[in-house]
């Protein structure tokens, strides 16, 4: 699995910047472009930072049916690029329609 080249994708999913996601994620740009290129491996714990920046889990970053479902599915797309509190507004808005 090529994590720089997933980071990358997930990435300009939500449409942020290597730079905004640098920031949002603790660690500097220039890191973050070095990981997406392939030229350095980030630790557990780095990738834990990112993953919580893209608002992904670290199981779901690694499995390849989640990505899928990403980018297959209009739906789950537009919902990933939500940031959490737009989602938890999505998520309030539909349990209402169920009641």
């Amino acid at each position: 699995m090529d994590i720089g080249a997933r980071i990358s994708f997930l990435r300009t999913q939500k449409n942020y910047t290597v730079n905004k996601l640098a920031n949002m994620s603790g660690i500097s740009q220039s890191y973050l472009r070095d990981v997406e290129l392939g030229k350095k491996n980030p630790t557990v714990e780095i990738l834990s930072f990112v993953c919580d920046a893209l608002d992904i889990s670290l199981s779901d970053f690694f499995d390849d049916g989640t990505l899928k479902k990403i980018t297959t599915d209009p739906l789950l797309n537009t919902i990933y690029q939500l940031n959490s509190e737009q989602r938890e507004t999505l998520n309030a808005f539909l349990n209402a329609l169920l009641k």
